[in-house]
């Protein structure tokens, strides 16, 4: 297992931890061997770490798709992006393009631009599994930081990915794993919407899932730390474990009164040193 220099993530992502790292990097424990990340999204906490023995899934094809390219082909993504103008036509024609029907190096080029082109960066899509998020009005934008895109294509080589379901890969973590869970949120207000991350709904059953699966873990002796919004229901779901209250800044919102501070709480299933 190696590291390397602190990687920036590489798209913005509703949720994003980039703010909150100083805390997590607290709560992390020393005694692990592989980081797992099932949830990984953006990725903040992964790309800081850049520890070579991880294994990060997500159930967003588009994603895991994304982070295979830049593994395997960034000079490609690069060349392609760079062909791409920035415009509001072009931007709707990007965004009705089928990703199936295109060429893979196009299709994680498509993936990024919608990202750092869409409105506030909100990755979100209809129940069809279309993205459906309008375009930000700006023409000039900097899409790749390609001083960082070759240190995460590195870092993915030695990397295991997963395009799966979390319930698909906590049964597959061993003891010395440590695993951090960045499930969509339980909405916190009344314009709160943005676990539409894939054509399926993030519902309250399936956080009464995850509260069970994190039980599990402790059960096997894996160490997981899991970050959720502070209410009711997920107080109440993960009862008798450490909890640390929070504050994070909203990245996404679809009201700039939405922006701001947030209650959060961060949920460890050991005794954080």
């Amino acid at each position: 297992m190696f590291q390397i220099k602190p990687i920036r993530p590489l798209i913005k992502w509703a949720g994003g931890k980039r703010k909150l790292l100083p805390i997590l990097r607290r709560l992390i424990p020393s005694d692990f061997t592989r980081y797992v990340e099932p949830f990984v999204g953006g990725g903040a906490l992964f790309w800081d770490l850049a520890m070579s023995n991880s294994f990060i899934s997500d159930s967003n094809p588009e994603l895991i798709h994304f982070y295979l390219i830049v593994r395997d082909h960034p000079d490609e993504l690069i060349d392609e992006v760079k062909n791409t103008p920035i415009t509001k036509k072009d931007y709707y024609d990007i965004r009705s393009q089928q990703p199936d029907e295109l060429e893979a190096v196009q299709r994680a080029a498509r993936f990024i631009y919608l990202n750092k082109t869409c409105y506030n960066g909100l990755y979100r899509v209809n129940q069809k599994g279309l993205f459906n998020t309008p375009f930000c009005g700006r023409t000039e934008v900097n899409i790749i930081d390609e001083d960082n895109l070759y240190p995460a294509s590195e870092l993915l080589k030695h990397v295991e990915l997963a395009c799966a379901d979390y319930t698909e890969i906590l049964p597959k973590l061993e003891k010395r794993d440590f695993v951090y869970l960045d499930p969509p949120y339980v909405p916190v207000g009344r314009y709160s919407d943005f676990n539409r991350y894939t054509r399926d709904f993030f519902t309250e059953d399936d956080q009464v899932l995850l509260a069970e699966e994190f039980r599990n873990l402790s059960n096997r002796g894996i160490k997981a730390l899991l970050s959720n919004s502070n209410n009711k229901l997920i107080r109440k779901l993960y009862d008798g474990f450490w909890i640390f209250r929070v504050k994070g800044n909203r990245q996404i919102s679809c009201r700039s009164d939405g922006r701001g501070e947030i209650n959060e709480l961060l949920i460890a299933n050991y005794n954080p040193e």
